[in-house]
């Protein structure tokens, strides 16, 4: 297993420490629940250093985005980030990420998913066509990830950098914790608010940022989050997780990711005339969002059963929601199903347990 820059920090705050997309990462440290409700009501600091970074230069680099993501990049201005996907040749996922447009049709960055490095890095490689100077710089990246409603204030004062009022999917560069040349971006995987903070493992800048904002932090009672209550915190905004809820063999559609599916961009993407058919034919499945009404918790790949217990889709993420109290999910159903307050079930151990459709996000 790989380790993080903060690997030593997770060990010796006593987390339960497992294996995640080849690193040994932090799961939990005082409870999911704490944790969770931690980031809901205060602010807590997640190491997500394993995450992926490409940057793409040149004056063909945005050409290069525009044909491999779904979103439309042109519309990104220096300091500005954007949510898209990578689709293959069967409009499937390849991954999904964030492209930060450090200097507008000249530098990008790409963040991708910790799992998906390599093939994300040779999927853009294959598309490569006009000699874009490309860099995979995730090994030599750090990423913390401080969220919350309280995170900006307990930060701001460790930058020069106006983070209170950073606009969501913006970013600025500069001195954080007298460490120079840090990204912070309005940007997260919680719904929570705060920023993410990217910066090169150089000497001792990551133990010094790590102690900066802890101390900083102290008499507000900032925590350390594992990977667990990140995972229930996504779940309840309804944010997608690859390899759970989208993959290769799910369209942007098919996962109500439409909005970052620009079809009316000048420059095509891969798939992009698949993707217009499955939109004026429509599709027949559907990512849905589902509470339990009786007891049972959802897993990966439960099925889902209608009235007649005809099975009509799985579930492809499930938890006990801590905010909620209550048991909640997503799921691809069959489009016919996929209707607000339909009633569906989940088998559970070869049991028929009620449930739901509703809106996203949960909470």
């Amino acid at each position: 297993m790989k380790n993080t820059p903060f690997t030593q920090k997770h060990i010796d705050l006593k987390a339960k420490m497992a294996e995640f997309a080849g690193y040994n990462m932090p799961i939990s440290y005082t409870g999911i629940n704490d944790e969770h409700a931690a980031v809901r009501n205060n602010a807590g600091v997640f190491d997500v250093s394993h995450m992926g970074e490409f940057i793409l230069k040149g004056e063909n680099a945005l050409d290069l985005i525009q044909r491999v993501t779904t979103n439309d990049a042109s519309k990104l201005t220096d300091g500005k980030a954007q949510y898209s996907s990578f689709t293959n040749n069967k409009a499937g996922i390849v991954d999904d990420l964030i492209v930060y447009c450090i200097e507008e049709n000249k530098v990008y960055m790409l963040v991708v998913n910790a799992g998906n490095i390599e093939k994300d890095w040779n999927w853009v490689v294959a598309h490569n066509t006009n000699n874009v100077e490309m860099h995979n710089i995730s090994d030599k990246t750090c990423l913390l990830a401080i969220q919350g409603p309280n995170a900006t204030k307990i930060l701001q004062p460790l930058t020069e950098n106006d983070i209170l009022n950073l606009k969501y999917y913006t970013f600025v560069k500069g001195k954080f914790a007298g460490v120079d040349n840090v990204l912070i971006s309005a940007t997260g995987y919680t719904g929570a608010g705060g920023v993410e903070i990217y910066f090169e493992d150089k000497g001792d800048d990551a133990d010094k940022i790590w102690d900066a904002i802890f101390e900083a932090g102290k008499s507000s009672n900032i925590k350390p989050i594992g990977l667990g209550a990140r995972d229930t915190l996504r779940l309840e905004m309804g944010y997608c997780l690859y390899g759970n809820d989208i993959d290769d063999t799910t369209s942007p559609l098919e996962a109500g990711l439409g909005w970052i599916t620009k079809l009316n961009k000048q420059i095509s993407f891969t798939a992009k005339e698949i993707l217009e058919t499955q939109k004026a034919e429509g599709i027949k499945r559907k990512l849905i969002g589902f509470e339990m009404i009786d007891r049972g918790i959802p897993r990966h790949d439960y099925l889902i059963k209608d009235t007649e217990g005809n099975t009509i889709g799985k579930v492809t993420s499930g938890t006990q929601s801590p905010t909620l109290g209550k048991a909640i999910g997503m799921g691809y159903v069959d489009i016919t199903h996929a209707t607000l307050d339909n009633e569906i079930f989940i088998d559970i151990r070869n049991n028929a347990v009620k449930a739901k459709i509703v809106k996203m996000p949960f909470s």
